[in-house]
């Protein structure tokens, strides 16, 4: 792809203005939107028409895969910033990464920058969300309502990014009288009831970790292919379902790695003065 350059610019009175789902609003959830190329007019739906086969079939690597959010957070808040156009070394320094990678990483999309203006950000914005699959509603059922399970029923960052979190269930009893971010606390054994009724292809684990892997097995009996799993341990599961882990500890201890590296280098920098 281009190298594209050029200073952030204020958008003029008749701006380029890209409408979204609520992944990116606090209102209902509407259909799913078609972005308008700022330069031809024609409906998104149209230039992906364009588009070859083997340019649909493209593999994305993981890495990239990853970096692609934190692309579309920096390209959110350049918007709301009322950014109109964007250079790839500002968009980078925007998201933390260098502009060779971020080009690299864009040209696995398509190519959407002009040499000597910039990215269009809400177009260039639409295209990540649309890649990811944020331009639609997410349905996700949360297993496990301690207090793990109630913070991410409370996150807000859910609903933003177009997850709906359509139901909570857990195990104990004693949980299904509670309401957690105005959701019922429903039993554990309504979780298939629940992935017909919604189409949840999305499920978070939150229990511990002696009960994850049953909960990702009757996950997947359900129909789930794809599990976010916060429990400490690590899950089993069929060819053609996804599993992402968070582990807050791992996380942690990486942290006092680099903790504990730095006061080495201090106490050998103190030794080699004295």
């Amino acid at each position: 792809m281009s190298h594209v350059v050029g200073p952030c610019r204020r958008p003029p009175s008749a701006r380029f203005v890209l409408s979204f789902t609520n992944s990116y609003s606090e209102f209902a959830p509407g259909p799913a939107v078609r972005g308008r190329d700022p330069q031809s007019g024609r409906l998104e739906s149209d230039i992906v028409t364009t588009r070859t086969p083997t340019d649909n079939a493209r593999d994305i690597p993981e890495a990239t895969v990853a970096r692609l959010p934190v692309y579309l957070r920096a390209l959110t808040t350049l918007s709301e910033q009322g950014t109109a156009t964007c250079s790839s070394e500002e968009l980078a320094a925007a998201a933390g990464v260098n502009s060779a990678k971020l080009r690299k990483d864009l040209s696995y999309l398509g190519s959407y920058g002009t040499r000597g203006v910039g990215y269009d950000v809400e177009y260039l914005r639409y295209q990540i969300a649309r890649q990811i699959g944020v331009t639609q509603d997410w349905p996700v059922v949360i297993v496990g309502i301690g207090n793990l399970g109630h913070a991410l029923a409370n996150y807000s960052g859910f609903r933003s990014r177009g997850f709906r979190v359509v139901a909570l269930l857990d195990a104990d009893p004693d949980r299904h009288e509670e309401t957690v971010a105005g959701v019922d606390v429903r039993p554990f054994s309504d979780l298939g009831q629940i992935v017909r009724e919604h189409g949840v292809a999305i499920g978070v684990i939150a229990t511990p970790a002696l009960a994850a892997q049953d909960v990702a097995d009757q996950m997947v009996e359900a129909g789930i292919s794809s599990i976010l799993n916060f429990a400490p341990s690590v899950l089993s599961v069929p060819a053609g379902v996804d599993v992402r882990k968070v582990d807050l500890s791992i996380e942690l201890q990486i942290l006092a790695y680099h903790e504990q590296r730095k006061a080495n280098g201090d106490a050998r920098e103190k030794g080699g003065a004295a």
